[in-house]
């Protein structure tokens, strides 16, 4: 016996998953049972779950851009180091 299931999706993600799985020649259908199946025979979700990797903003892509060049050498570190939690805190108060 089986039951019905009724799963929304983004009508972009549809359209994307559809595609990839007709070209590996599975039906939605059986690929969710699949993926159920295993899921339950594992006890886990059987696939790694991957995010989209991020893209840093303009801020953020300088200051990887600085670091970099400091680390090369191209540009001088002037940055102040610690040795304590102490001297960091005081050196952030006088800011």
């Amino acid at each position: 016996m089986t039951s019905s299931t009724t799963i929304r999706l983004d009508d972009d993600l549809k359209k994307k998953l559809q595609k990839d799985l007709d070209a590996a020649g599975i039906s939605m259908n059986a690929y969710f049972v699949m993926a159920a199946k295993q899921l339950v025979l594992q006890k886990r979700v059987p696939f790694d779950i991957l995010t989209e990797p991020e893209i840093p903003n303009k801020v953020t892509e300088k200051a990887m851009l600085l670091a970099d060049a400091k680390d090369e050498g191209l540009v001088p570190d002037d940055s102040p180091s610690f040795t304590n939690v102490n001297d960091l805190m005081k050196s952030l108060d006088e800011d």
